[in-house]
């Protein structure tokens, strides 16, 4: 499919995209053609990692720190894709024609993973898990839903998708690190899940007035 030409639009704010390093990591990838949308695909299948890993933690006992630190490490990653995926493409001066669905669909893919799996576990709960997985799934159709009205993109909190992998990757080094003793017997991750679901409710709400005050603005 053809490319077109590329525009700067309204783009999640993400401070590290301002960072030198970032900037040379991207002018690198675009100079060796790394393709912005199986960027995208590759921060999906680390997400899909993240969740795999998390799970891991209630069904190999013996391996669970390292499962722990291995979803950290696949969340972090599964961000660094997410920025990478735009800055690349603004780099090459060029997009996808599909590149809003190469946004768009893994990160919902990702998202379910990471908080699906963590349902799943140690400490987890899996209704939970899945509670939350639609809940931010909700805040994204929300964010989508008034771009299709003519809003821009809003991305506010406070649970959007980097604080709910920032809490998620907090959980799960501490869990890694902590001795035993540390450890709360009640189910740290379920109380993670809990705050995803109610921060994530409250996100939608914030985005949803958002979205309605501007649009309450513009011509009929």
């Amino acid at each position: 499919m053809a490319d077109v030409p590329y525009q700067v639009t309204d783009r999640r704010p993400i401070g590290a995209r301002h960072w030198r390093i970032s900037q040379q990591t991207a002018r690198w990838m675009a100079r060796r053609g790394l393709s912005p949308n199986g960027i995208s695909v590759a921060g999906m299948m680390c997400g899909l990692l993240a969740g795999g890993a998390l799970a891991a933690t209630a069904h190999a006992p013996g391996w669970a720190r390292a499962a722990w630190l291995a979803g950290a490490a696949f969340m972090q990653l599964r961000l660094l894709a997410n920025m990478f995926d735009g800055m690349v493409a603004i780099e090459r001066g060029k997009a996808s024609a599909v590149g809003e669905l190469f946004n768009e669909v893994p990160d919902r893919v990702s998202d379910t993973a990471v908080l699906v799996g963590a349902g799943y576990a140690v400490g987890g709960d899996i209704v939970l898990g899945y509670a939350a997985a639609c809940v931010a799934m909700f805040t994204a159709y929300v964010r989508t839903t008034g771009k299709a009205a003519g809003a821009p993109h809003i991305f506010c909190g406070p649970m959007a998708k980097q604080q709910r992998m920032a809490l998620m990757t907090v959980l799960a080094v501490y869990l890694a690190l902590a001795p035993q003793a540390w450890q709360p017997a009640w189910g740290l991750m379920a109380v993670g899940l809990w705050v995803v679901i109610v921060g994530g409710l409250l996100t939608a709400a914030r985005r949803l007035a958002r979205i309605a005050a501007y649009l309450r603005k513009q011509p009929i």
